[in-house]
């Protein structure tokens, strides 16, 4: 393994953080000679380091590959927990990023590291498989339009109720029409 990079996860949780890329660290790999394999994470690409039978091997790939920011919940012997991972089609090259018991703390970390590289956000399903949490349209969210709500919000004070109530006016009998006049403003 390389030595140097940015020091990464802590003795509780495993978390990476998305604001302070580039970060290096290393994950197992199952089937790796030494059973772990070292990832390098930029904004724009991800660098994995493994060594296969004896041979070493690295695999540049660009973020766009990957289909996004996962959200799944594990079960093991310890109990449930939470992984945020870098997901893509081929489940031998999913990352993990963040790995904790919390669920809040895991979905906290799944925006942020969706806001951070600009990926979608994907939930895990065991019969489907990874699935996106909103529906897009490329990459604008789409969501059904929520109601106006005019009454009990925080602008309500600031906003005169007057002009909710204001009608159009109207032209009545008394009202002077000039007609075959040139200008309509006066200017003397």
């Amino acid at each position: 393994m390389r030595s140097g990079g940015c020091p990464a996860g802590s003795s509780r949780v495993q978390r990476l953080d998305p604001f302070a890329l580039p970060v290096r660290f290393a994950a197992s790999d199952a089937a790796a000679d030494e059973g772990v394999r070292e990832i390098e994470l930029h904004r724009e690409r991800v660098v994995v380091r493994r060594t296969l039978a004896g041979m070493r091997m690295a695999l540049n790939l660009p973020l766009s590959s990957f289909t996004g920011i996962g959200l799944q919940v594990c079960t093991n012997a310890a109990g449930a927990h939470c992984a945020v991972v870098l997901a893509h089609k081929d489940p031998s090259l999913v990352l993990p990023l963040f790995l904790s018991p919390e669920a809040d703390d895991a979905m906290a970390e799944w925006k942020s590291w969706a806001a951070a590289l600009g990926l979608p956000l994907l939930l895990h399903d065991e019969e489907s498989g990874w699935r996106e949490a909103h529906a897009r349209m490329g990459r604008v969210r789409i969501s059904k339009t929520r109601p106006r709500r005019r009454r009990r919000n925080a602008l309500k004070q600031r906003r005169p109720s007057l002009l909710m109530y204001r009608q159009p006016g109207w032209v009545e009998a008394s009202t002077p029409v000039h007609r075959g006049e040139h200008e309509i403003i006066a200017r003397n």
